[in-house]
């Protein structure tokens, strides 16, 4: 009897998913086991979180079971991933071992709040599910001060999503009546809004939010925070709330297998492949360079096409076929404008000469779109 190839997912994000169910959609249970692991049994949609800060959203309501894919004939295992053996083809979870034939590394990256003296103690974490309803609430009850939206390293994932942050909490304040008693600062390490973006686009982001009164100051390299306070490389800055995008790094496996070096990603082309035989690695885990100064930005869509883009490869490879294709590098991010409209920034990342980037009219049927987005990858993939 011919043994049935194993593919074993890490991670059950926009990279993992999306792979799982190429495969499944493409060869049945008797020509392909899949197994998906993760240490949390959910998946959202990473803009939800922005819905669950200005009210809109519950956590609950915006989550979807990994244990649904047990019904597509996809096994799913809650565990921590210990040890990747790559030379052995095998992985060590807290609980059990488990071989591979094929491995697809969707890990994504890891918030690191603990890189900056002082944020943990004095802040909120942006990203963090665990925070978004007590920056809410903090939110609600503020009638005057400042708050400070503080990028602290680069890259991080879902580049517009702090921008959209800030126009979110515009409107929820405008919508309590206290706008115009808080200041809302924002402050970036990059000398524009988007630098992935290009120019044109980070100028009308930088547009969009000055004309809500946001405050944007470039090339703040962040040092350490104080009690209220910011401490940058150049400068100092009072703040009453600071919400942070704290660096992001690999989880700590990655590094342990020696698949990329701290604090940096797996190394990867358009192919996704690693230098181990049959193992790839897709999503914001790592860092596929587009020109020297460009690499594709930490974003769900792009690790959606990317995870596609493997489960192909490797249906070809279990048929016996040749052919193998590229990630194209083509995706689109909403950024919602917080007056029940959004644009769409549309990217192709390797287009000729150089990436070309642009963002669309706000509008009501971006902002409609953007909900779809969110209830298909749900619907589609558990």
């Amino acid at each position: 009897m011919t043994k049935i190839p194993h593919v074993v997912i890490l991670g059950g994000g926009f990279g993992g998913l999306s792979a799982a169910n190429e495969l499944r959609n493409s060869l049945s249970s008797s020509q392909i086991k899949i197994t998906v692991i993760d240490k949390k049994d959910w998946f959202m949609v990473g803009f939800a979180k922005l819905w669950i800060i200005n009210g809109t959203r519950t956590f609950e309501n915006s989550i979807g079971s990994l244990n649904e894919l047990q019904k597509k004939e996809i096994d799913f295992i809650k565990d921590e991933i210990m040890t990747i053996n790559l030379e052995n083809k095998n992985i060590e979870t807290k609980s059990q071992n488990i071989s591979f034939d094929f491995l697809i590394i969707s890990m994504g990256a890891i918030l690191a709040p603990q890189k900056i003296s002082g944020l943990e103690e004095n802040g909120f974490n942006l990203y963090d599910h665990n925070q978004l309803s007590e920056i809410h609430d903090r939110l609600g009850n503020m009638k005057s001060g400042k708050i400070a939206i503080v990028i602290m390293g680069m890259p991080y994932k879902c580049p517009p999503a702090p921008f959209e942050a800030s126009l979110l909490i515009d409107s929820m304040l405008r919508k309590l009546g206290v706008r115009d008693s808080i200041q809302i600062d924002f402050y970036s390490p990059a000398p524009t809004t988007l630098p992935a973006a290009g120019t044109e686009v980070s100028k009308q982001i930088l547009e969009i939010i000055s004309s809500e009164k946001i405050i944007f100051h470039n090339l703040s390299k962040i040092k350490s925070v104080e009690h209220k306070k910011l401490i940058f490389e150049n400068s100092e800055a009072d703040f009453d709330l600071l919400l942070a995008v704290p660096p992001h790094i690999a989880p700590k496996v990655i590094y342990d297998s020696g698949l990329a070096k701290e604090p940096g990603f797996i190394p990867i082309d358009r192919d996704c492949k690693t230098p181990f035989e049959n193992v790839f690695a897709v999503g914001d885990v790592t860092n596929l360079v587009v020109t020297e100064n460009m690499a594709v930005p930490k974003a769900g869509i792009f690790a959606e096409g990317e995870g596609i883009t493997v489960a192909r490869n490797i249906i070809s490879k279990i048929q016996s076929k040749e052919e193998s294709i590229l990630f194209d590098g083509k995706g689109g991010c909403f950024i919602e404008s917080g007056r029940n409209t959004a644009s769409v920034i549309e990217v192709d990342m390797f287009s000729n000469p150089q990436p070309s980037t642009n963002i669309t009219e706000a509008t009501a049927d971006n902002l409609s779109k953007k909900l779809e987005f969110e209830k298909e990858r749900l619907s589609k993939w558990l």
